[in-house]
């Protein structure tokens, strides 16, 4: 006979599992924490109570027997002057991730500051935090330290000891952007780079890419300069023509700002220059990002996928008392596409 909860009202209740096996409410929740040795017979009758009823714990409850939530915060960027689609991907990855472990997400936004670390750390909402659009100096790191959850940052401070770190290697990321122009033979390149709010907040990726570029540039004996652009079309029209005015004849850009590139494409053509053939692009975006342009793009990926499912991988290596490296830093990958050719 098919075991049912109080003429079927609603959802099961802890109370029907406990009746339906001939046991206390408080033993069917010793069997879901664990907390009390229960033997096996019992076990089994409440386990069979449970699956027959098709009963869930309240998520609340599970959190109170086995002090854990299966949640994960994360804290994101949503500004203006963010890419929102990018900023996905990376959502999309923490939360497919997540999913395997059978933990969700919630999800904060980084204009709540320490407040909002500490509002969901102190009522136990959360088991572990993963915090996005590090700053080089950022407020949140002290009030990540006093938490008795473990975090996880996608990004590098400038002084990560104590914390664990995942990101794309940045700097390595500019260095190799330059080496593979010059290996096209370029000597003149420019860096178009993120909005200057981006640089005024001391978000590290930016500045890390740019010192990347910068040492390459010294390295391999290029002429370059660097370039903050406004995303939209008018910002772009100033970025390049402080570009020409400063480096007459460049042969090519790399482009880390995705909100440019559609409108530095239509500013190229406008112009009269061709891509790759009077000027060569490596842009620094996601690959879908880079297929989805007139031109597709030469591009050091931004991998998204893979520093979300690492910063899960990460936060639950923590969780278990898993020992690991503070930073781990994603070497960087160009695919070479249609963006890029000898100078003429």
């Amino acid at each position: 006979m098919r075991l049912t909860s109080d003429a079927g009202r609603g959802m099961p209740t802890i109370s029907d599992v406990a009746r339906a096996a001939g046991v206390s409410m408080s033993t069917v929740s010793y069997v879901l924490s664990g907390r009390r040795p229960i033997s096996a017979e019992t076990q089994a009758r409440v386990k069979a109570a449970i699956a027959e009823l098709g009963y869930h714990p309240h998520a609340g409850a599970r959190a109170l027997a086995s002090s854990k939530t299966s949640v994960l915060a994360l804290v994101v960027p949503l500004r203006v002057d963010v890419n929102v689609p990018v900023i996905m991907q990376f959502v999309t990855a923490v939360v497919t991730a997540a999913r395997t472990y059978n933990h969700d997400v919630l999800l904060l936004t980084k204009d709540e500051g320490t407040a909002g670390l500490e509002r969901v750390a102190g009522a136990t909402m959360v088991d572990a935090l993963i915090v996005m659009d590090v700053e080089s100096d950022d407020v949140r790191i002290p009030a990540l330290g006093r938490l008795k959850q473990p975090s996880v940052l996608i990004g590098l401070p400038d002084d990560a000891a104590g914390i664990a770190c995942v990101d794309l290697d940045f700097a390595a990321t500019g260095h190799e952007c330059l080496r593979h122009l010059a290996g096209h033979g370029h000597r003149r390149i420019a860096l178009v780079g993120p909005s200057p709010a981006v640089y005024e907040r001391g978000t590290t990726y930016a500045q890390r890419f740019l010192t990347g570029f910068t040492e390459a540039s010294a390295e391999l004996g290029l002429d370059t300069v660097a370039h903050s652009c406004e995303p939209g079309a008018a910002g772009v029209r100033e970025c390049l023509a402080q570009i020409d005015a400063e480096l007459p004849g460049v042969s090519a850009l790399v482009v880390h700002n995705e909100e440019a590139l559609l409108p530095l494409l239509e500013a190229l053509r406008s112009s009269g220059r061709r891509v790759p053939q009077d000027i060569s692009i490596v842009a620094v975006c996601p690959r879908d990002v880079a297929v989805g342009q007139p031109v597709r793009l030469t591009s050091a990926d931004i991998p998204a996928h893979d520093v979300g499912t690492l910063a899960v991988e990460t936060a639950m290596n923590l969780l278990d008392g898993r020992k690991t490296p503070g930073t781990r830093l994603l070497a960087p990958t160009i695919v070479e596409r249609d963006s890029c050719a000898s100078p003429g």
